[in-house]
């Protein structure tokens, strides 16, 4: 296992590599004043800039979704890598040697391998597609006519042919000044110097950033030495398969604006669903569909996540109806609600297209029906509903799926299904999805930190928050909100108490989880990035960026941050008074005269603080 990388490399990585190039090479910026740029989210479909990037900050935030950080983050997010991946993906871009903790190794790879695997796959990308145009490729051309591809989706899809000669893909590359060793750490050579891929149709597999990872073939000759009818790249730095999915590079944007993602099975069932309008289809790459797989489509999705979709579609076998159980074990990994929509006839949507045409494969999408219930279908035909006690058994299997629905407010509508489905009174249905619901588990909560050696190399995955998050547009927390817009900006304005400030004067709770950090963090360069890397909770930390990077509503000075400061401590003894005011109504003057005094006392002391607090706030000694 290798060490942690060194800290110091870790800001060398941040320093040298500017986030406005970084995000740059996937979104169009330009100026907004005050030195900060402006885009389209990448995170999600809009029409109105509102991602906001602050060079002089080193951070990115996006004011319609929320997504925000520093580039590190970006990467991670953009490119679907784990934390340490995206530090060595960094530092290849600006050449530099990492050094790494004690461990039982050093680095993961040589420094510069990431970036030239990804070169090479590009260059051996364009030459499969050059290839696809040769007499040696008839085969697979005769192949995608056959499914009713042209020679257009073949160029849009980037399809090519891998030549039945053996070494022709090694002698390209090595004519590029690749080494043969790269080229097998690539996984486009073997050890022994063939081409991995030979004679075959293939498809580049790209992450979201359009870079590609690897490629899938399909085999097209009798005399192929693989038996496998489809062989995919073997596992690399940059190409893992539970991390990839077929088609998101095209349908990433797509999934963001419909809050939907149809998941497939192959490469020409996401090519028949693009072409036939169906464009939120992706595929996995020689696994099963997985949670990895789940929280890359939940990362494009839209904030409102029990109004996205992600609609399954199986074949109508035997072999399908497992694939939907296992994918139903595991949609608690969804934070979207999960359709499957099967074809009758047990078409793919490739066959589908071929003999329906394309208002098929959309029909078979909009004809989609939630998971639970085709599992429950499934379910309620393995027991004998003539017999009163196969109804009762019926019900007690299929009562932890209508526990297990999200929507609470569909709930009682699917417990009437389901009584209607075995015969029975709903009263008695509902008993036994309430008792299943007490046996559910509590769900898990997460706590999210820095990753660890171990979990250096997961991909960038949705948390579980602490804190709700607050509304930027509340007015009454609006001075909370300047407040910290200020410390984490400007903290050197603020004496060493930061104006006598505590955190409770902070009524949300994001709001004070975020100045006890900042209290906990020490003053100076890269302070509000300290500041994000030492929260746990996912909320406060994505708020800090946004309050590191919101424009101030005036020119800071010590007296503006005195005077802000003052504002918030005045808002705290303000809700004391009300406190207070409402206690001494409810006491006794006569019987509980003691406590009477000692509240109107208190009372007294909170009104001459206020008096003085009121003067500072608005600028009076």
């Amino acid at each position: 296992m290798a060490g942690l990388i060194h800290p110091e490399d870790l800001e060398t990585v941040r320093e040298r590599s500017r986030i406005e190039d970084v995000v740059g090479s996937f979104v169009q910026l330009r100026p907004a004043g005050g030195g900060a740029l402006v885009g389209l989210c990448p995170f999600h479909d809009e029409k109105t800039p509102s991602f906001r990037v602050t060079p002089a900050k080193g951070f990115y935030y996006c004011f319609g979704c929320g997504e925000g950080g520093d580039v590190i983050s970006f990467v991670q997010k953009i490119n679907n890598m784990g934390f340490t991946e995206s530090v060595e993906f960094l530092a290849d871009r600006v050449g530099l040697q990492l050094r790494y903790t004690e461990g039982d190794g050093g680095p993961r790879h040589e420094p510069g391998l990431r970036m030239r695997i990804l070169e090479a796959n590009q260059l051996a990308a364009e030459f499969f597609a050059a290839q696809l145009g040769t007499p040696d490729a008839v085969e697979g051309r005769i192949f995608l006519d056959g499914r009713g591809f042209t020679r257009e989706h073949a160029e849009h899809f980037g399809i090519g042919y891998a030549p039945r000669g053996g070494r022709d893909l090694l002698n390209h590359l090595l004519g590029k000044k690749f080494s043969k060793e790269d080229l097998v750490k690539a996984g486009l050579v073997r050890e022994a110097g063939w081409d991995f891929f030979q004679g075959r149709l293939v498809w580049p597999i790209r992450d979201a950033g359009r870079s590609t990872l690897g490629f899938g073939a399909r085999r097209l000759f009798d005399d192929d030495r693989m038996p496998a009818k489809y062989l995919n790249t073997p596992e690399t730095i940059v190409y893992k398969k539970s991390h990839v999915l077929y088609g998101l590079d095209l349908a990433r944007q797509n999934i963001g604006k419909k809050n939907q993602a149809v998941v497939v099975e192959g490469y020409t069932d996401v090519m028949a669903c693009h072409i036939a309008g169906v464009d939120t289809a992706v595929a996995s790459c020689g696994t099963a569909f997985g949670s990895d797989h789940s929280r890359m489509i939940a990362r494009l999705m839209t904030s409102d996540a029990l109004a996205g979709e992600v609609v399954f579609t199986f074949d109508g076998d035997a072999a399908g109806q497992a694939a939907a159980l296992k994918v139903f074990s595991s949609d608690a990994t969804f934070n979207s609600q999960t359709y499957v929509a099967i074809e009758p006839g047990g078409m793919d949507p490739c066959d589908l297209r071929i003999s329906g045409g394309d208002a098929a494969v959309r029909e078979l999408v909009a004809r989609r029906i939630p998971l639970y219930r085709y599992v429950m279908k499934n379910t309620l035909e393995r027991f004998d509903l003539d017999r009163a006690d196969g109804r009762l058994a019926a019900v007690r299997a299929a009562a932890p799926l209508v526990a297990s629905v999200r929507d609470t407010s569909l709930v009682s509508g699917y417990i009437r299904e389901l009584a209607g489905l075995v015969g029975m009174n709903p009263d008695e249905v509902r008993a036994e999805v309430q008792r299943a619901n007490r046996r559910k588990p509590a769900p898990e909560q997460r706590t999210f930190r820095e990753p660890t050696a171990e979990q250096a190399d997961e991909p960038a995955v949705a948390r579980v928050a602490t804190v709700p998050a607050p509304d930027p547009r509340d007015r009454r927390l609006a001075t909370e909100r300047g407040v910290l817009k200020v410390l984490l900006q400007q903290p050197g304005l603020f004496p060493e108490d930061w104006g006598g400030i505590d955190p409770d004067d902070f009524d949300h709770p994001a709001y004070r989880l975020v100045f006890e950090a900042l209290c906990a963090t020490d003053r100076g360069a890269g302070f509000s990035q300290r500041v994000v890397d030492s929260l746990e909770d996912p909320v406060a930390a994505q708020l800090t960026v946004a309050l590191s990077v919101e424009p101030l509503l005036a020119d800071p000075t010590q007296v503006y941050a005195r005077e802000y400061a003052a504002r918030l401590r005045l808002a705290r003894v303000v809700r004391d008074i009300g406190n207070l005011k409402s206690r001494l109504q409810r006491t006794n003057p006569v019987e509980e005269q003691a406590s009477y005094n000692r509240m109107f006392a208190q009372l007294l002391e909170l009104e001459t603080h206020r008096r003085t607090l009121q003067a500072m706030a608005v600028g009076e000694d």
